[in-house]
């Protein structure tokens, strides 16, 4: 009896801590109403650290949010990073007029890759101004980079003076997304520095999950928020 007590309070402890680290997920195209009460219904009932939902729906979020301590969480510049730096500022503005309390940007991949380091510093600066005191986080698109060109994006990051990292948008054809090598490389180099890291693309699964934050993931972006925390429930 007592050993069985344990383990509930073993297992609600983790769930708690677990489920503050993730952003539950849904930036799908085809995401209807019907879709995305769903999801909201979801994520309200597990009550995860927040919610990473694309911009025409921060208000619905905002609203069907109140009152409880869920993260309204956007993106701008996605899914590519190739909007002018004007347009993502103007996106972050608008985004968190809607009540957005985070705002992840996309890096502009093909700047960094010709090495206009300058641009790409200036282009993460203006959404940081944009953003005012919001957590600005940086999807500097993992499966695209080299490990130098993560280690460069991540050191960009730290001097445009952005508070989290993050891996990836999940939009890249046969892309694996979040690695734990590559977290752990991102931590070494932005934890240092004050910033955060945030692992997204591909974590279905609780035992991705647990490698992720094992690695140095402060938060997880995955769609599967509710499997995962599912799986953690069975242990």
């Amino acid at each position: 009896m007592l050993l069985s007590l344990m383990q509930e309070v073993y297992r609600e402890s983790a769930m708690i801590e677990l489920k503050n680290y993730i952003e539950n997920t849904l930036l799908s195209p085809d995401a209807d109403d019907e879709k995305l009460e769903k999801f909201f219904e979801i994520s309200k009932e597990y009550e995860v650290l927040g919610v990473c939902i694309n911009p025409v729906h921060v208000k619905k979020a905002k609203k069907f949010f109140k009152g409880t301590n869920t993260k309204i969480v956007t993106v701008v510049g996605f899914p590519l990073g190739a909007n002018l730096s004007e347009t993502k500022a103007l996106e972050a503005q608008k985004a968190i007029e809607d009540g957005a309390d985070e705002i992840d940007m996309v890096l502009n991949i093909g700047s960094l890759k010709s090495k206009d380091y300058d641009f790409v510093k200036k282009d993460i600066k203006t959404v940081k101004t944009a953003s005012e005191d919001k957590i600005l986080k940086v999807i500097i698109e993992t499966d695209l980079l080299t490990k130098e060109e993560i280690k460069k994006a991540c050191e960009l990051c730290i001097d445009a003076h952005a508070d989290f990292v993050k891996t990836s948008t999940g939009f890249v054809k046969n892309g694996i997304g979040a690695k734990a090598e590559d977290i752990k490389l991102m931590s070494e180099i932005v934890k240092p520095h004050g910033l955060r890291v945030k692992a997204s693309g591909g974590i279905k699964t609780l035992k991705q999950a647990m490698a992720l934050i094992e690695a140095g993931a402060d938060r997880l972006g995955t769609s599967s928020g509710k499997a995962i925390l599912d799986e953690l429930k069975e242990l």
